[in-house]
């Protein structure tokens, strides 16, 4: 069924054309109005809480003290503005330190699921992928006595290959998805994957990470390696843009990249490329998520889904 035109305009500077019926695979949720950058649109902070030497060097290492501390950095960031986000847990994590996860809830902070071991979904299987799922769910439901609706894969692992997990997720109860990269890039990313937040058949809700498009070709924005290269300005840009097509951004962050000492003091070899790439501008990285923040409204995925889809904090869990 073809789009259809809207009449509706925001402060008279911008009106487009909203997509009110798609294809079967998806059904696209358009926005309620036409915003601009002055309008009050609520964007997604997230935090993929993870250990770096553990999640990127060597899934068999221990989960490490640094990672709380770096954690409990960013709650304090938060904190000072007065926001809150969703924190994708590792189980890993959680299990060794249940304080952190504790404490992360009762800050009024979102819970949800980084998956148990940081291993690649496309490498674990349907099985395993179940088995990680429920075991990390259950830890954080234990902890912060709160449901968890929400998954994100480990390295965003969740790519053509591997969309099965969807079902899974589904299945499970989870209520939405933030995994997959609406463009294909070297590790994970699906192209032509929808750009915009949007349910599946199985009526899981899926939150595609952000991205913009110029130039003939979708950008990864607003989130890890991305925000380090990028300078502020134009993530600020990028934002803005999203913002402008009523899109809420979806920014992530992980708590090892405002820790710009780690890679200087750890005793782990490793390649000239990553200590590079992974260290990357990270002292510039709380200062540049400060400014975001006053920038910008931002809040939890929840919080935005009841913003683009109105009817989901009525869906069982």
């Amino acid at each position: 069924m073809p789009c259809q035109t809207s009449t509706r305009r925001g402060s008279g500077r911008f009106h487009r054309r909203i997509c009110l019926a798609a294809p079967s695979r998806y059904v696209l949720i358009p926005p309620a109005q036409v915003f601009h950058p002055a309008d009050n649109l609520l964007h997604a902070l997230t935090v993929d809480v993870e250990d770096w030497p553990q999640s990127t060097l060597d899934h068999s290492l221990p989960i490490t003290e640094r990672a709380v501390r770096n954690t409990y950095r960013l709650l304090e960031l938060f904190g000072r503005h007065g926001v809150r986000g969703t924190f994708f847990v590792l189980g890993l994590l959680a299990e060794k330190f249940p304080r952190l996860v504790a404490d992360i809830a009762a800050e009024g902070h979102e819970v949800a699921s980084h998956g148990y071991s940081h291993r690649a979904v496309f490498h674990i299987g349907p099985e395993g992928f179940v088995d990680e799922l429920k075991r990390s769910v259950q830890l954080l439901e234990d902890i912060t006595g709160q449901p968890v609706r929400g998954y994100r894969a480990p390295d965003f692992s969740i790519t053509a290959r591997s969309l099965w997990a969807l079902d899974l997720l589904a299945q499970h109860g989870l209520q939405y998805d933030s995994s997959i990269f609406p463009l294909k890039l070297r590790r994970y990313g699906i192209a032509g994957f929808p750009r915009g937040i949007h349910r599946r058949p199985n009526g899981l809700v899926e939150v595609p990470l952000s991205t913009v498009s110029w130039a003939g070709r979708r950008w990864p924005v607003a989130g890890g390696g991305y925000f380090r290269l990028y300078p502020y300005a134009l993530t600020r840009l990028a934002v803005a843009r999203l913002q402008a097509e009523g899109q809420p951004a979806i920014v992530y962050v992980h708590p090892y990249e405002v820790d710009p000492a780690e890679l200087r003091e750890l005793a782990w070899p490793m390649s000239f490329r990553t200590r590079v790439t992974q260290g990357l501008n990270r002292r510039f990285v709380a200062g540049r998520l400060g400014r975001l923040l006053n920038d910008f409204r931002f809040g939890p995925i929840a919080d935005v889904l009841r913003q683009s889809v109105p009817e989901h904090g009525r869906q069982p869990v």
